[in-house]
């Protein structure tokens, strides 16, 4: 059974940085690229960037080029999202997710494997 489990949300200020980890189990990890998505309250499903599996190319969304990055960490199934000058507008529950390709994808039905979610709040 594969899971992914997402760790390191909570409430900062504005340009605060923060931390999310996605650990997972179930499925040989290095073979899926892994993505990042988030979803406010009343939106959308947004995406938010990818990494391939190897970890060699990353893409974000304009919205976060430049204060998030993505890395992984393949002997341990975990993916990360380092976000920093954190912004209210970035309030929203954080998925990541898995999709058992080289290459990554920025659509919600690109991806087979979602975790839970972990809510970030950012306060002005």
């Amino acid at each position: 059974q594969v899971q992914l489990v997402e760790t390191g949300g909570g409430v900062e200020q504005a340009g605060a940085s923060l931390r999310l980890s996605c650990v997972g189990s179930g499925l040989t990890f290095g073979s899926y690229s892994m993505g990042w998505f988030r979803q406010a309250p009343g939106k959308e499903n947004e995406f938010v960037g990818a990494i391939s599996w190897g970890g060699s190319t990353s893409y974000y969304a304009d919205s976060v080029k430049g204060r998030f990055t993505i890395s992984r960490d393949n002997t341990k199934k975990t993916v990360f999202l380092e976000m920093k000058s954190l912004k209210p507008e970035d309030t929203a529950v954080y998925f990541c997710a898995a999709r058992r390709d080289w290459s990554y994808g920025s659509m919600s039905r690109d991806y087979e494997y979602w975790g839970q979610g972990a809510q970030v709040t950012v306060s002005s």
